[in-house]
């Protein structure tokens, strides 16, 4: 990181444990670091049987992200860095990537629910450790803070 430049962080949040505890994480991080949070919250409608699926089910899927990432966004307020925010429909693996091209870290939790495919079975953050440009920090549910 040059000097004058903001340490950037980018968080994955899907409502999951791990991934309110990866915001946390990465919060302590920026103040320790006098850096900056974009928490990126990916939904990823599934296609299962019926291909066209209900556009209503599909409009459920995209309102309760933007629920998930509101409620994130109000707890991170609390936290004196400066945060950033979006939600994106797509895998959230690659949604991350992208968000993270340029970041000075990317935090993800260890294993996702939060009812958006593809956040299962840690699919996410193993797509994160491997595919990304920069360091990646894997957060379990019940980690320790940061201790500054």
């Amino acid at each position: 990181m040059a000097a004058g430049m903001v340490f950037r962080i980018v968080v994955g949040v899907d409502g999951s444990d791990s991934s309110l505890a990866a915001l946390e994480w990465a919060l302590d991080e920026a103040r320790l670091r006098s850096g900056q949070v974009h928490i990126v919250t990916a939904w990823h409608y599934p296609v299962i049987g019926d291909a066209a699926g209900r556009a209503e089910d599909h409009e459920a899927f995209g309102d309760n992200a933007r629920n998930v990432h509101a409620e994130a966004l109000r707890r991170a307020s609390e936290a004196g860095v400066t945060v950033t925010g979006e939600v994106t429909e797509g895998h959230p693996a690659e949604a991350l990537l992208k968000a993270a091209a340029g970041a000075d870290l990317l935090v993800v939790g260890s294993r996702g629910h939060g009812g958006f495919v593809g956040m299962l079975l840690g699919s996410v953050s193993s797509h994160a450790v491997h595919h990304a440009q920069c360091p990646v920090v894997v957060v379990r549910s019940g980690a320790e803070s940061v201790q500054g």
